[in-house]
């Protein structure tokens, strides 16, 4: 049985990782990006800081993230619709391209749960 070379989702650097390449995809997306440059008109590396202290607060434990912070872009993105459920599967697929382990899945399964609340909100 082959083991996986991927690391975990498991300090800061990854969490900076992960967002970096999945808001890198979502800017390159044929669908996302007019949203991310257009639409959103972003302070990006504000949003980015805010994106870490989510991931970091939510996978390690730190407690950076105020609740609200991501709100501007957010509530640019449609809760529900292919729009959403392209971002929450490059999110997904992001997990899965850079790690592997609990921590990774954890952060799927916050995905999953983000898409969920959003669809019954």
């Amino acid at each position: 049985m082959a083991t996986s070379t991927l690391p975990d989702l498991c300090t800061e650097g990854d969490i900076k990782t992960l967002v970096d390449t999945a808001f890198s995809k979502a800017n390159e997306d044929e669908l996302l990006a007019p949203l991310c440059s257009a639409v959103a008109r972003v302070h990006w590396p504000r949003h980015l800081t805010s994106m870490y202290d989510y991931w970091s607060t939510a996978l390690l434990g730190t407690t950076r993230y105020q609740e609200g912070q991501l709100v501007p872009l957010h509530s640019a993105l449609p809760a529900q619709g292919p729009l959403f459920q392209r971002w929450v599967s490059l999110l997904k697929r992001t997990v899965d391209e850079k790690f592997a382990g609990s921590k990774a899945e954890e952060a799927k399964s916050k995905v999953a749960t983000l898409a969920s609340n959003s669809r019954a909100a």
